[in-house]
Formats: structure tokens, sequence, C-alpha cells
């Protein structure tokens, strides 16, 4: 009956997150069971955390085994716990790819320097200013964003962008990277 149980709201589970929450399927499962709604929906929930997290992490069937191992829940459970997640992996990484957020990339960029070297109050004033236009690109739907600053703002953040990048070679930063796809 556990095993069924299992199949039943790991059902549950992966309609969460195909449709959002189904309160009446949480009732009739929880009739069912013959447990309370609270329960049950917990249980997806938590369900939904397990498969979510372990598709977004690629896990391998072994690493899956053994994280659900640490739990100690009986080798049938943990079978069954199994054959779910490789059952629905494709559609749930799917699915996440569906709600990942479409952000915008670039496109292309314009600069301009621009120094102002006297005014009427003041003849020897130099006060330069940088210029950019961003182009961006989302959904083929082409934007412009205008910023404006001046150099020694612009050469910081050109140094935290680099130090950024180099961030990303470090061996840590690889591996979060190389499991995030």
């Amino acid at each position: 009956p556990l095993v069924s149980a299992v199949g039943e709201l790991g059902r549950l589970a992966v309609e969460l997150l195909r449709r959002g929450a189904a309160p009446r399927a949480c009732e009739a499962a929880a009739r069912k069971l013959n447990v309370g709604v609270d329960t049950v929906q917990r249980v997806v929930e938590g369900l939904t955390y397990l498969l979510t997290e372990s598709c977004k992490l690629m896990i391998s069937e072994i690493d899956f085994q053994d994280s659900i191992h640490v739990l100690g829940f009986s080798d049938e459970l943990n079978k069954s716990l199994l054959q779910l997640y490789l059952d629905n992996r494709r559609e749930i990484r799917s699915i996440l790819g569906e709600l990942a957020p479409k952000l915008p990339s670039y496109h292309s960029l314009e600069w301009r320097l621009d120094v102002q070297l006297a005014s009427r109050s003041l003849r020897q004033q130099i006060k330069p200013a940088v210029t950019l236009k961003l182009h961006l690109n989302q959904n083929e739907d082409y934007t412009a964003q205008v910023l404006q600053t001046d150099p020694s703002t612009l050469l910081h953040l050109i140094q935290q962008l680099e130090q950024a990048l180099g961030e990303m070679k470090t061996n840590h930063c690889r591996r979060i990277v190389r499991n995030m796809k």
C-alpha cells in the first residue's frame, strides 16, 4: 500500500508542477489513504521539492539513491521513489525550463565620451562623462537602455565585472555551473 501511495502522491507532485495546486485531488488522495489533507499536501510539496531539485542538478540514478537512502526509508519505498524520479525527470526538466524567466540578452553597445571644458562661471573646468547605450534583445524584441556615468565609476564597474569573471574560473563556481546545466 505504501508503494502505491507513493505513486499516487508522485503523480500529484508532477501535476502540481504542471498545473499548480489541486486541492480537490489532494482531498481525494487524503480520503483514499485515510490521512489528513494537510499531511497529503505536505508530502506532495516534499516530493515536488525532491524531484525538482534532483532534476535541476541532473542527479544520476546512483546519486539519487544515495540522497534518499539517508532519509531512512525502506528499500521498497526507495525503489519506488527512484522509479518515480526516472519516469518523470525529462518532463520535470521541460516544465522547469518553461518556468525559467526569459531574461534579455546583449545585442550591442554604443558609447560616447563627453567632456565639459569650461562654463560661464568656471573657465578651467574638466568634467568628463561617459554615455552608454546598451541594446538588448528579448524574444526578438529590441530595447535600448541609456546610461551615463563618470570615468571613475565606469572603471570601478569594469574592475567588479573582471573580478566576477575571475570568480567564474574557480573550481567552486565551475562545479556549480556544471550542476546547473
